[in-house]
């Protein structure tokens, strides 16, 4: 599992961070620490601010106040492309490829935003190395995957970059029991080759079971930050959030 909560400086820390939009309000002051090398896992009931906080991160929603910083430099307001070249990768909820197009180009599309692009056929050969079922299915067009064979696909895109942080919006919704399993046993192991895993998750329970840590939100702000341990443990949080499981939909 990863390191103690005391542990060295944080991959991410939001301090202060309000966002929102037009004159809606949804961050209200959040404050958290993402350390390095760790699954991490976001919960907290309907309207929180779990997919407006990994917006606020990527640089999708302007940041309004408050400050974010990577890797110990500031990083508030950067813009997607500047955070993919410092090796953030964001995987949204619901299905973000290209379905008329095989699997092997909707790959080649996901290494445009490589600075070396002599390397990308290297890159996109390791890629299908790694997820045989993408291998055998390269010439396919990707509308003819599953949906967990399709978001085996946009993880595997993101992984092009050799990402240090990843941001993944309930990659289970929609899956079957199995298709999850495999899921989780990805981020696992990409957790263990040292990438750092930021994740929200409709099943906050199985998905603590793979973290490290928990953040509960509340009204835009981190009511609790503790071990997914400690988080699992707590009755009243298992009252609240783990019982059945989160519902899916949030504003967006």
């Amino acid at each position: 599992m990863g390191p103690p909560m005391s542990a060295a400086e944080p991959l991410l820390r939001l301090d202060d961070v309000v966002a929102g939009y037009g004159k809606m309000t949804i961050l209200n002051g959040l404050t958290a620490r993402i350390r390095r090398g760790a699954i991490t896992t976001v919960i907290g009931p309907n309207g929180a601010g779990k997919s407006t906080m990994f917006k606020a991160i990527f640089g999708v929603l302007p940041v309004r106040s408050g400050r974010i910083a990577l890797d110990g430099r500031q990083a508030t307001n950067f813009s997607p492309r500047q955070l993919l070249d410092l090796g953030v990768v964001y995987v949204p909820q619901g299905r973000n490829i290209f379905p008329e197009l095989s699997v092997r180009h909707n790959l080649e599309f996901g290494g445009v935003a490589l600075a070396d692009q002599t390397s990308l056929p290297r890159r996109i050969d390791d890629i299908m190395a790694r997820f045989p079922m993408l291998r055998d299915r390269a010439d396919s067009q990707a509308s003819t995957l599953s949906g967990g064979q399709q978001k085996m696909l946009e993880i595997a895109r993101g992984l092009l970059l050799d990402p240090k942080l990843i941001l993944i919006d309930e990659p289970s919704i929609g899956l079957s029991p199995l298709m999850v399993q495999e899921i989780f046993a990805l981020l696992k192991a990409l957790r263990d080759g040292g990438v750092t895993i930021l994740m929200i998750e409709q099943n906050a329970k199985q998905a603590l079971q793979i973290s490290d840590y928990g953040l509960v939100l509340e009204q835009g702000r981190t009511r609790i930050e503790a071990t997914a341990s400690e988080i699992l443990a707590d009755p009243r949080i298992a009252r609240l959030f783990l019982g059945g499981g989160l519902a899916p939909a949030e504003p967006r």
